[in-house]
């Protein structure tokens, strides 16, 4: 079996895309005199995303509403928790939110109030879904159990015949699921498989700091509200659902429509574990934009639907890469390579149905 260690990519590039794209891009920043982290625009973002997280919760936990108007304040909640994850939790931990580590810690921290952690997330995350993008068995996006079938070199099950049906009832359950079970089965499989983004990892330090944030996160989100709010028990858990529901939906579905549609590719390594491209080139194969010139999903999404400026440069901030896809865009096409773009959201959305669609056919034997 290749482990994820031994996944090599080519260093063959003998027209020298990545050395070409990224003189461009730093000549960009150099000319402009910018910096590639955040600035302004992503502060006031930030505080703009807060506020509208903080807000509900603060108004649910003081007025007295009607339960409908406490139910769309719920669905408000999953929306800022969702664009804090996006904006803010995603680029702090990708060190791109700030020039500063220590903001960019706190930042990266806010993934606590997604329910999420920390070393997870950055293990999931920056080491392995960035590192082996749509590598079956090594992206760990790529992998949902036995109820979602997202590559052909997948084990096909009978329950997949409906996925492309029933795929954004199970989209919704995402942070649900970081509360509950996800981070305590990554963790226990992490440390086991010394997977680690630091030079060192204290696996009772890991440990204690994920059992207190989740022991925090439920006295915060369901205690609390008990005590506070006058409403029956499991109302207040249908609320907590709600939250978590819609937030889970818009997660699921952006980071869905950068990789899994019909545009992008699945490749495999060979037996000896190397791949085909460079890592750069793999980036563009794998990974895919939508609705670009769509402010509110510009602006909303943080910039993740513009996953191939994302994957190929993570540590520049989501602001710049409007402009610095251009450059992308336009140095791609000069090497006569791939540059997955869908005009719209509807577009890509369609694409990743089709292509959910399609893998839910049971394989013929000889695939």
């Amino acid at each position: 079996m290749i482990t994820k260690g031994s996944i090599r990519f080519s260093r063959k590039d003998k027209k020298e895309f990545f050395s070409t794209l990224n003189k461009r891009v730093n000549a960009y920043f150099k000319d402009n005199n910018l910096r590639k982290t955040g600035n302004w625009k992503l502060h006031l973002k930030t505080v703009i995303l807060v506020t509208l997280f903080v807000t509900p919760y603060v108004l649910l936990l003081s007025l007295d509403f009607n339960q409908l108007i406490k139910l769309g304040l719920c669905v408000l909640l999953g929306f800022g928790m969702a664009g804090i994850g996006m904006n803010v939790m995603h680029e702090g931990n990708h060190g791109s939110y700030s020039r500063y580590g220590w903001v960019n810690k706190i930042m990266g921290g806010a993934i606590y109030i997604l329910a999420g952690n920390v070393f997870n997330w950055k293990v999931q995350h920056n080491l392995l879904h960035h590192s082996f993008t749509n590598i079956h068995g090594h992206d760990e996006d790529l992998e949902a159990g036995t109820v979602m079938r997202f590559s052909k070199h997948a084990k096909w099950h009978a329950i997949h015949r409906f996925q492309h049906l029933y795929f954004i009832i199970l989209y919704g359950l995402m942070t649900l699921r970081w509360v509950i079970t996800t981070d305590f089965i990554q963790l226990k499989r992490y440390l086991k498989s010394n997977l680690s983004y630091k030079k060192k990892t204290s696996p009772t330090r890991e440990w204690l700091v994920l059992l207190l944030s989740k022991t925090f996160y439920v006295a915060l989100w369901i205690v609390l509200p008990m005590l506070v709010i006058d409403l029956d028990w499991w109302k207040i858990l249908i609320g907590f659902v709600v939250m978590h529901y819609t937030a889970g939906i818009i997660l699921s579905v952006v980071f869905q429509l950068a990789h899994i549609t019909t545009n992008t590719v699945m490749p495999l390594p060979s037996t000896t574990g190397s791949m085909k491209n460079t890592w750069a080139i793999h980036q563009l194969f794998t990974t895919g934009n939508f609705a670009p010139k769509n402010r509110f999903i510009n602006w909303f999404t943080g910039g993740l639907n513009h996953q191939i400026e994302h994957h190929i440069f993570p540590y520049i901030s989501h602001i710049h890469y409007k402009n610095i896809g251009k450059i992308v865009k336009k140095t791609a096409r000069e090497f006569d390579l791939p540059y997955n773009e869908f005009k719209t959201f509807g577009a890509a959305f369609y694409s990743h149905y089709e292509l959910l669609k399609s893998l839910a056919k049971k394989p013929s034997p000889a695939a």
